[in-house]
């Protein structure tokens, strides 16, 4: 049914930049906000930011000014652009969206290493 697979994770250097995808199935991609959350070992799991059907975006205060959220809707993905990362960025990262539920991605790794 409902399918969202991320991709672009890895390993980067303080101050580098990642590039998240999140490629979205089994929905109507271009009416729904999608979002990016994260988690960190031993903590909450956070909203990151958010893209509505419209395109307009919300940041968490704590990445502001560094990461850009994007979508394109032809190819029903939405990204995730950061920059300047910090090892506090470091967690699985996650593509969600509400439809008849809330959907999940598997999730894709980020580590940044100082």
């Amino acid at each position: 049914q409902v399918q969202l697979v991320e991709s672009g994770g890895g390993l980067v250097q303080t101050g580098g930049s990642l590039r998240l995808s999140c490629a979205a199935s089994g929905i109507d991609f271009r009416i729904s906000t999608m979002d990016w959350y994260r988690q960190a070992p031993g903590k909450q799991r956070e909203l990151v930011a958010s893209i509505t059907r419209g395109g307009v975006t919300n940041y968490a205060d704590s990445v502001k000014d560094r990461i850009t959220i994007s979508r394109d809707n032809a190819k029903s993905t939405v990204y995730l652009q950061m920059n300047s990362l910090k090892p506090e960025d470091t967690g699985v990262y996650y593509c969600h969206v509400k439809g008849f539920r809330d959907y999940w991605g598997q999730g894709t790794q980020v580590t940044v290493s100082s």
